[in-house]
């Protein structure tokens, strides 16, 4: 089994481009929101560690934001309770898909938190910042001040571009980034 990993900015389509594939993917964003509403594991270390913030079960996505508003700190710590859990079901999507030809993971945090190996296949998404901003604009929660922590927190955009094989330039027209997709899996096979 290969593992692609998918890279780029906040925004830039990294989800989007990851189904594109065909192959089974891992998306961290999806999990992550399963974990904040199902693992109660996963509140009772967050109330421990942040007491102010969380409450009661489900932990809210509200809660979240306050935490990461009011003190930068909070963020790494949330991500630090979150990202064992996190590691435990990539793992285990790739012990259940190990006999696929290909996976795609599409983790915003892969370099930054080591998930990724050595043959790993790396392709960076690219998008010009004001379409991203457009995009993130139209989300549910929006909030600039949040994006800036996770910024923050991530490796350069420069250095994840350096470290690709793969580049697809993101201009939000679904057939130019098929067409793009298609030639990397040639490329792949």
């Amino acid at each position: 089994m290969k593992r692609i990993g998918i890279l780029g900015d906040i925004g830039s389509g990294k989800t989007f481009i990851a189904k594109c594939f065909g192959f089974p993917v891992f998306n961290a964003d999806l999990e992550v929101s399963k974990i904040y509403k199902h693992n109660r594991k996963i509140f009772q270390k967050l109330k421990k560690e942040l007491p102010n913030y969380f409450d009661s079960f489900p932990v809210k996505k509200k809660e979240i934001i306050y935490a990461i508003l009011s003190n930068k700190k909070n963020l790494k710590k949330i991500v630090k309770i979150v990202h064992y859990e996190v590691r435990k079901k990539m793992n285990d999507f790739l012990k259940k898909n190990k006999n696929k030809k290909f996976v795609v993971l599409d983790v915003p945090l892969l370099l930054e938190n080591k998930l990724n190996k050595k043959e790993d296949i790396l392709i960076f998404v690219e998008s010009k910042k004001l379409e991203i901003l457009k995009r993130l604009r139209k989300r549910k929660n929006f909030n600039m001040k949040i994006l800036n922590n996770f910024k923050k927190i991530q490796l350069s955009l420069v250095l994840k571009k350096k470290k690709s094989q793969f580049i697809i330039k993101n201009n939000f027209k679904k057939n130019s980034v098929k067409i793009k997709v298609k030639e990397i899996i040639k490329n792949l096979a």
